[in-house]
């Protein structure tokens, strides 16, 4: 089992980016402290996603704040969602490459994203 780590700088910008994508508010320094942990998905990306102040092991999903589209490196539609638990707090960034394949990278075209 994986353990927690400080996300990537790749991995804060994709998450800022869904973040602000999505209708919710989350405090200005949600980053800061945040750890995550990579979920057992085969190679495909997602992250089990640890805030600050959060301790509870046993986390329900609560539900999905957004969802982006884009194509991988190599042409397949991948399918990226922002989850929050069932008590607000961010969850999981669920990635899903539609081909089951390892994901190659993440998405470069929102401007947020370079």
């Amino acid at each position: 089992m994986e353990l927690n780590r400080k996300p990537t700088d790749e991995e804060k910008r994709l998450l800022e980016f869904l973040i602000n994508k999505s209708s919710m508010s989350f405090a200005i320094n949600w980053e800061s402290e945040l750890c995550v942990r990579s979920m057992n998905d085969d190679g495909m990306g997602s992250l089990l996603i640890i805030p600050k102040n959060v301790e509870k092991e046993n986390r329900i999903f609560g539900r999905q704040i957004c969802e982006y589209e884009y194509s991988d490196s190599d042409g397949i539609k991948v399918i990226i969602s922002l989850n929050i638990d069932k008590d607000g707090d961010l969850f999981e960034l669920d990635i899903w490459k539609t081909n089951f394949e390892k994901l190659i990278s993440y998405p470069n075209s929102p401007p947020s994203l370079k």
